[in-house]
């Protein structure tokens, strides 16, 4: 257990517990931040959002891939591939072909415009992070999922399900326009001072 940090004598009342959750607090909010960021340069950039461009690639690697193969490799609802590629489909970035064999089986394929894109576009967020990541040694990378799983339980989050990708919001859009409940006003607070 690391020592935690003497109370501040110019900060009275500011305890070391205090100064030690602010800096998980720093921390956690510049992985949003990066995260968010990381996002908002590929939609300005390519139009395309983080779960977009990694369902490019990945058909990329797969060449051709019928959905539901697709949503198990991203670690994704059939439902949500469906969507991403519906999306993807109406740039000219993929196309859904029917098999000569078996017309009820139907491949997701990349255009030359979506090939374009994948071999333009810089590498997701998390494939960074995972490279990264396991370069570390494997009782660091154990010892972080483990911290990382205290702080989803501090949260409350076990329940939200998610993606093993770094994306914006929801992988699915429905899903991030769904209406937020409003807060009473005194649990509101400014975002812009965040």
């Amino acid at each position: 257990m690391s020592k935690q940090p003497p109370n501040d004598p110019e900060r009275p009342g500011i305890t070391g517990e205090d100064e030690t959750a602010r800096a998980v607090l720093r921390s956690l909010r510049r992985i949003i931040q990066a995260v968010d960021l990381h996002g908002r340069r590929l939609k300005s950039r390519y139009g395309l959002t983080g779960p977009q461009i990694i369902c490019l690639r990945e058909i990329q690697r797969g060449e051709s891939l019928n959905p539901g193969q697709l949503a198990r490799s991203l670690g994704l609802k059939p439902p949500t591939v469906t969507g991403i590629v519906d999306r993807l489909e109406a740039r000219g970035l993929v196309t859904r072909r029917r098999r000569n064999t078996d017309k009820r089986q139907v491949r997701v394929e990349l255009t030359d415009a979506g090939a374009a894109v994948v071999d333009e576009a810089p590498a997701p967020l998390q494939e960074e992070f995972v490279g990264r990541f396991a370069a570390l040694p494997a009782d660091r990378r154990e010892a972080i999922a483990a911290h990382l799983d205290e702080v989803v339980t501090l949260l409350e989050a076990e329940g939200i399900e998610a993606a093993p990708l770094l994306a914006r919001g929801s992988a699915n859009p429905a899903v991030n326009d769904l209406p937020v409940e409003p807060q009473p006003a005194e649990h509101r607070h400014d975002d812009r001072t965040a």
